[in-house]
């Protein structure tokens, strides 16, 4: 299992040595909604982990400027599906977590706009359960909590 796990994190720290080409990827195809859903899927996975290493993903996917990237790429493609399920998918995993930054990055992705383009994204995919269920676990996890801000959201 010990090496299983070293692997696991290598891979992990590979993902997020990739975070900037990622990002520079979405902000040079915007128009591009293949790249875009295929940037939100590597971002979701790229946040995905367990305990303090998946903290540290989340936070480094949101310090290498993925959120204004994400919010560009569900308003510039409501139309798709996948890409909208993909963005919930990421947004709702950038919210999560148990560290100390996570108020903050669920304030962030309120700030930023990600709660009405999620909202949105249920409206266009009505039909689509992929999307209602990634909708509603960004939902959640971006309005979840007690802190001070919440309310704002």
């Amino acid at each position: 299992a010990v090496g299983r796990d070293a692997q696991a994190e290598a891979r992990r720290q590979a993902a997020v040595d990739a975070l900037p080409q990622v990002v520079a990827a979405m902000r040079a195809h915007p128009a591009d909604a293949g790249v875009q859903e295929a940037a939100c899927g590597a971002l979701w996975n790229i946040t995905l982990g367990v305990g303090a290493s998946r903290n540290a993903c989340m936070q480094a996917t949101m310090s290498a400027g993925a959120l204004p990237r994400i919010i560009t790429a569900m308003r510039a493609h409501s139309d798709s599906a996948e890409l909208q399920e993909k963005a919930c998918d990421v947004l709702g995993s950038i919210a999560a977590g148990a560290d100390a930054l996570r108020d903050r990055r669920r304030q962030a992705a309120a700030a930023a706009g990600a709660l009405p383009l999620v909202i949105a994204a249920m409206r266009a995919h009505p039909g689509k359960a992929a999307v209602q269920e990634a909708a509603c676990a960004a939902l959640g996890n971006i309005t979840a909590g007690a802190d001070a801000q919440r309310e704002a959201r």
